[in-house]
C-alpha cells in the first residue's frame, strides 16, 4: 500500500514538473516573439541556419549517394545468382609472368570443368566460358567494340540472362558449334542502329554469325568485385562455347587460357560457401597454388556487402554529423550573444511574474525554428545536390525517407540540445540585477 503511495506521489511530482514547464503557456505569442526577433536579425540568423542547412544537407546527400552505390553492388551481385559459383582465370599479360605460371598451373581449362562437376554435390547445371574482344567486326560498331562470350546453353538459367526477343541458342546448336549469335541490348544497337537485328549476319573476324535473340538491360559496375572483372554486360555476343572455339580460337594469344571461366549452379540446399571452400581446394591442387584463378562466391559477397554497407552508412553519418556539430556550436554562441542583449528584457519579465521555465521556454524556442528551418532547407539541398551529383558523375543515387527522417531530427535535436545551456543561464539570471544591466 506504501509503495502504490509512494508510486502515485512520484507519478503526481513528474507530471506536476511537466505541466510546469508546458502546461498553462500560450505558445503563440512566444512563437511570434521568437520569429519577429529572428527577423530583426536577418543576417545573423541566417548565418547561424547556414551549419544547419549544410549539415543537414551533407547528411542526406552523403546516405543517398552511399545507398545508390552500395544498391547497385548488390543488385549486381544478386544477378551474378546466390546459388552460383563463378572461376576467373587470373590471365597474364606479360610472356616472362606467363611462362612462370605455366610451370606450375596448365591454367583453366576444360579439365578444371569435368573435376567440379564430379567432385562437388548439388551441381544443378555448368558452363564454361570463352571471352575474347574481337580485332574486328562487321557491320562495324559504334563506340565501344563488343566482347565476345562464348558459353553453353546452361548459361542462361545460371547467370538469369533475360532474351527479351528471339531465342537463346539451343543444346543442339551449342553441340553442332552453329553460327548463331544473341546481342545484348548495346552491342544490338551499337552494330545495327535502328535497323532490326534478328535474322541479320554479323562477322566476327573471319566468321560469321546469324543473329537469334537480343537480351534485356543487364546491370553492370564499372569496377572490378572481388575478382570480377568490370564488364558492360549490355554490350556482349553471346555465340555457342564450341563455336568460340573453332571459328574464333585463331584470334587468340598464344598466352591464353584454354578457357577463362566457369559458372556453376548449386542446388537450393547446398551450402555454396562450403563448395566454394572445396572447389578452391581442389583447383589449387591441380594448379599447383600458381594462384591463377579465383573462386567467387555471390552469397558470401552479398553478405560482405551488407556488413560494409552498414559500416559506411555509420561512418558517412559521423562525418556529416561534424557539420552538424559545428551548426549547433554557431547557434549556442548566438543564443549567448542573445541573453546579454536582452538582459533587461528577461529581468523586466522576470519581475512581471515569469517563471525561469517561461524564460527557458523562450529562449528554446529560437534555435527550435533555427534548427527546423535549417533542417528543411537543407534536405533540399541535400535531395538537390544528390540529383546534380547523379546527372554529372553519372552515379546512381537514392534519397530514402529514413535518410530525410534522421538529418531532420538530428538537426531539430541538435539545435534544441545546444540552446538548452543559453535557455538555462538566462534563466537564472538575477532579476534585480538584470534590470540594472547596461
Amino acid at each position: 500500500m506504501k509503495d502504490d503511495l509512494r508510486t502515485d506521489r512520484t507519478t503526481e511530482g513528474l507530471r506536476h514538473q511537466i505541466a510546469t514547464f508546458w502546461g498553462n503557456a500560450d505558445f503563440l505569442p512566444e512563437l511570434r516573439h521568437g520569429v519577429d526577433n529572428l527577423r530583426a536579425h536577418k543576417l545573423r540568423s541566417l548565418l547561424t541556419m547556414l551549419g544547419m542547412i549544410f549539415g543537414v544537407a551533407a547528411v542526406v546527400a552523403m546516405l543517398s549517394i552511399g545507398a545508390g552505390a552500395q544498391q547497385e553492388v548488390m543488385a549486381f551481385i544478386e544477378q551474378l545468382g546466390v546459388r552460383n559459383l563463378i572461376v576467373e582465370a587470373r590471365e597474364a599479360t606479360d610472356w616472362q609472368v606467363m611462362q612462370a605460371t605455366r610451370k606450375l598451373s596448365p591454367g583453366l581449362t576444360f579439365e578444371d570443368l569435368r573435376v567440379a562437376q564430379a567432385n562437388l554435390e548439388g551441381v544443378a547445371a555448368a558452363t564454361a566460358r570463352k571471352r575474347f574482344k574481337p580485332g574486328r567486326m562487321l557491320p562495324r560498331p559504334t563506340g565501344e567494340m563488343p566482347v565476345v562470350y562464348g558459353v553453353s546453353t546452361p548459361y542462361v538459367g545460371i547467370s538469369g540472362l533475360n532474351v527479351a526477343r528471339g531465342r537463346f541458342f539451343t543444346e543442339e546448336e551449342s553441340e553442332a558449334a552453329a553460327p548463331v549469335a544473341i546481342l545484348g541490348q548495346a552491342a544490338a544497337a551499337a552494330i545495327f542502329g535502328a535497323s532490326e537485328p534478328l535474322g541479320q549476319h554479323v562477322k566476327v573476324n573471319d566468321a560469321w554469325f546469324r543473329v537469334i535473340g537480343i537480351t534485356g538491360p543487364q546491370l553492370s559496375v564499372q569496377s572490378d568485385v572481388a575478382g570480377m572483372p568490370s564488364q558492360d554486360r549490355n554490350n556482349l555476343v553471346y555465340v555457342p562455347l564450341m563455336a568460340a572455339v573453332m571459328r574464333l580460337e585463331d584470334s587468340y594469344s598464344n598466352i591464353k587460357d584454354e578457357i577463362d571461366g566457369i559458372y556453376l549452379q548449386l542446388a537450393p540446399e547446398i551450402d555454396s560457401l562450403r563448395s566454394a571452400d572445396l572447389l578452391t581446394g581442389l583447383l589449387n591442387a591441380s594448379h599447383r597454388n600458381a594462384g591463377d584463378f579465383s573462386v567467387i562466391a555471390p552469397a558470401e559477397l552479398l553478405a560482405q556487402q551488407q556488413r560494409t554497407r552498414r559500416i559506411f552508412e555509420m561512418v558517412m553519418v559521423a562525418i556529416a554529423s561534424i557539420s552538424l556539430l559545428v551548426g549547433g556550436i554557431g547557434i549556442m554562441n548566438i543564443m549567448l550573444a542573445s541573453v546579454l542583449e536582452r538582459t533587461r528584457e528577461i529581468g523586466v519579465r522576470r519581475a512581471v511574474g515569469a517563471r525561469r521555465a517561461d524564460v527557458i521556454r523562450q529562449f528554446l524556442i529560437e534555435p527550435t525554428l533555427i534548427s527546423g528551418l535549417g533542417g528543411v532547407l537543407g534536405v533540399v539541398v541535400g535531395v538537390l545536390l544528390s540529383e546534380l551529383v547523379a546527372s554529372l558523375a553519372g552515379w546512381s543515387t537514392i534519397v530514402t525517407g529514413l535518410s530525410i527522417a534522421l538529418a531532420f531530427v538530428v538537426s531539430v535535436t541538435v539545435g534544441i540540445v545546444f540552446g538548452l545551456y543559453p535557455a538555462i543561464r538566462a534563466a537564472r539570471l538575477d532579476p534585480v540585477k538584470a534590470l540594472h544591466y547596461e
